[in-house]
């Protein structure tokens, strides 16, 4: 690789699509809604989408050309992409809770991707370069890595109703330990 570029820009995205599912989460809270916050979504996307698209494509010099096989994989790509949100709304809306759903959604995710890349491959070529055994042990890799991660995030309880003034509402506390008492046991 000739440029760190596309490794800032891959860190970059696990950044904002880490900070996706606990941003939805608090939005959904915020808004009483699991809707309005998907609803908000698709309003980004179109901004950021079209807008960067343009960007991009005055950058590059492109034209307006759209030949019909690459614009309907692209708009399959971004309908997944939001039946993506979509699903991952259902998901919070059913009780999920994003330190679960999130690893699921990402080590999920690149394993679908890595094998329909790989099929992909095989198809192409009547083979494949990936070592099934080192494939196998990466999938295996990422469930128990999702597992690990979901089942050892601290689990706290949601922030509770504002006050009319936008404060938080007091909170009880239980009474401090008696000096010299284990709080251990």
């Amino acid at each position: 690789m000739k440029t760190l570029l596309p490794v800032i820009f891959g860190l970059l995205t696990a950044l904002f699509w880490g900070l996706y599912g606990p941003v939805l989460g608090e939005s959904r809270g915020d808004l009483k809604s699991p809707f309005k916050p998907y609803l908000l979504i698709g309003l980004a996307y179109l901004l950021w989408g079209v807008g960067g698209g343009l960007v991009g494509m005055w950058q590059k010099g492109d034209n307006f050309s759209f030949p019909p096989g690459g614009t309907t994989l692209g708009f399959i790509a971004g309908s997944l992409g939001a039946f993506g949100a979509l699903t991952l709304t259902l998901a919070m809306y059913n009780g999920g809770k994003p330190h679960i759903v999130m690893p699921i959604v990402f080590g999920g995710a690149v394993t679908v991707s890595t094998l329909v890349s790989v099929i992909k491959e095989y198809k192409d070529k009547g083979h494949t370069e990936a070592n099934p055994w080192i494939l196998g042990a990466g999938i295996l890799g990422v469930v128990i890595s999702a597992a690990l991660v979901a089942s050892c995030t601290p689990h706290t309880a949601p922030p509770g109703p504002k006050k009319p003034d936008g404060t938080a509402p007091a909170t009880t506390s239980a009474p401090a330990p008696n000096a010299g008492e284990n709080t251990l046991s």
